[in-house]
């Protein structure tokens, strides 16, 4: 998506605008519905993880595959590089900082949405547990689910860093050394 956006102006007027409306649609609301259209079960929480999760990560690949330096894509079509190859060996390794930049965001939002899933459409997983919990005031059972979500949060995240420091070597090694430094 990110990349059609980029590349199209039409779709960027289009796409976006979407995106932004369908972000600003408060998902807890929305999330009755899904069972309504798609029933209980796993679908209507995978949807509202994807919801919450979607728009940070495009929004950071947009931001990504703009900053590429002008100069950057010069050189490449000097040296008759394919569209493709442009692409892959130029705007892709820069935009990827941004991108798990939008991940690192989108999977404690997706934890979020898949709890709010769970609220309106769900006989099983942690935000039933919760949700039973806060009814009943069942204060350390609360606190549990809420520890284990939160713990949950933190190791996608950590997943996601660690992803990155795999895949972007050298972003990491200049972070670490800016770091150093300061």
């Amino acid at each position: 998506m990110a990349v059609l956006i980029v590349i199209s102006r039409r779709a960027e007027d289009f796409v976006y605008p979407l995106l932004v409306f369908s972000q600003s649609v408060p998902k807890v609301a929305v999330a009755p519905l899904f069972v309504v259209w798609f029933g209980f079960g796993l679908v209507p929480r995978v949807i509202s993880a994807f919801l919450l999760a979607f728009f940070p990560i495009v929004v950071s690949a947009v931001q990504g595959f703009k900053g590429v330096e002008p100069d950057m894509l010069d050189m490449a079509r000097a040296m008759e590089a394919s569209r493709l190859q442009t692409f892959r060996m130029v705007s892709l390794p820069h935009a990827l900082p941004s991108i798990f930049s939008g991940l690192k965001v989108s999977v404690t939002l997706a934890v979020v949405g898949a709890v709010v899933g769970e609220f309106v459409g769900a006989n099983a997983g942690l935000g039933v547990v919760l949700q039973r919990a806060i009814g009943n005031f069942e204060l350390p059972t609360m606190f549990a689910a809420l520890f284990l979500l939160a713990l949950m949060g933190v190791v996608l995240f950590w997943l996601v860093e660690l992803a990155e420091r795999l895949s972007i070597p050298w972003h990491a090694a200049r972070h670490e050394a800016m770091l150093a430094t300061a």
